[in-house]
């Protein structure tokens, strides 16, 4: 009988696979069409570029990464009993996943049509959620970058997810837990 982890384990080493596959094909149509696309820094020719190739190493590694991640968070997490233990298929994690899909895709799709404005609103509609929601789980960043890939590579979307998932992480870890202890010590001492 396999067992919750082992489950989880085999998912993320189908995903995994699944991306890298994907990655692959993506690859092959670009190098039989013209060529494999190589994204310059700031859209400057006389600036260094980094090769769609890269995405054969990179996604891969950083899906392999971030499903561990939420591997891991669903191992810490406890499921009461009588309930089905969390996959990495979750009604949680695919929402996650899906609102980092939809919002690197809006952003690509901006971009394509060169609609600035519209690339400018949704980032910065991204940097709002990171304070309102948790955009630094794994499924967010990993679906964002999906996204994204086609359009720009895989190193870009990931050194953007990055910062933004840093921003949110900071917000959600650090600065909002201090706030609600200074909050509840003035609370409390109002009352006495």
């Amino acid at each position: 009988m396999e067992t919750s982890a082992q489950g989880i384990s085999r998912q993320r080493l189908v995903i995994t696979i699944l991306v890298l596959l994907a990655t692959m094909a993506h690859l092959a149509w670009e190098f039989f069409h013209g060529g494999v696309i190589t994204h310059h820094i700031l859209q400057r020719r006389d600036l260094p570029g980094i090769s769609n190739w890269w995405g054969l190493l990179v996604l891969p590694a950083l899906t392999w990464f971030l499903l561990g991640r939420i591997q891991r968070r669903i191992a810490l997490s406890s499921t009461p009993p009588g309930r089905p233990s969390p996959t990495l298929l979750s009604r949680a994690v695919l929402i996650g996943a899906a609102g980092g899909l939809l919002f690197g895709a809006l952003l690509s799709t901006a971009f394509v049509l060169r609609q600035q404005d519209l690339a400018f609103y949704v980032l910065v509609s991204i940097v709002l959620l990171a304070i309102l929601l948790p955009i630094y789980r794994a499924e967010c960043v990993l679906g964002f970058v999906l996204a994204m890939t086609f359009v720009f590579g895989a190193l870009l979307p990931t050194m953007i997810a990055t910062i933004l998932a840093a921003v949110s992480a900071l917000l959600h870890r650090v600065v909002y837990p201090r706030v609600m202890l200074v909050w509840h010590a003035v609370a409390n001492s109002g009352s006495r």
